[in-house]
């Protein structure tokens, strides 16, 4: 039954509420149909799963389908029931919600790690002088040998090494790692 309405599902629910079984169950799974739709566009977050609130809500609807009145709209009092037990499921959870970081993961915007580190790089390779920053790059994060950065910047190996030295223990000062 696509496309069902109210008068549908009334039509349905007087129909079960007569002893009709099949009427019932395309009345379950209608509802649970709109209820399904309900509730996802309501939990977007916090760790609710939206099909814990349709089996409540069509449990709900089962125990308490004697208080539909018959010459009334369904649906208003379909989503009545269903807006009290997703509140049931928020009181449930509590004040805090604990949500999976796997749920999420679609809908946060991922960091680019070596975004992060190439910012964190530069920011170390700031604090040096120039001499150290062209040795301390060559060999840290381009990975030359001491000789092949001595050759390239055009300065002898032991000088390379203590430039390389004195630039990697300024950047342990620097951020704390003496």
């Amino acid at each position: 039954m696509d496309g069902v309405d109210d008068q549908d599902l009334a039509r349905l629910l007087r129909a079960a509420l007569e002893g009709d079984e099949r009427a019932y169950g395309d009345f379950l799974n209608e509802a649970a149909n709109l209820v399904r739709a309900w509730a996802r566009r309501r939990i977007a977050f916090g760790g609710l799963d939206p099909e814990d609130v349709v089996q409540e809500t069509l449990l709900a609807l089962h125990l308490k389908r004697h208080t539909w009145r018959s010459d009334g709209p369904v649906m208003p009092w379909l989503y009545a029931v269903a807006r009290h037990k997703l509140v049931d499921a928020w009181r449930r959870q509590g004040r805090h919600a604990c949500v999976d970081i796997s749920e999420m993961e679609d809908r946060l915007a991922v960091q680019d790690t070596e975004t992060a580190r190439d910012w964190e790089i530069g920011r170390a390779l700031e604090t040096l002088t120039p001499g150290q920053r062209s040795v301390v790059t060559a060999i840290s994060v381009e990975g030359r040998t001491i000789a092949e950065a001595a050759r390239s910047l055009d300065m002898n190996e032991t000088a390379v090494r203590v430039a390389l030295h004195r630039g990697l223990a300024a950047i342990a000062k620097r951020f704390g790692r003496e």
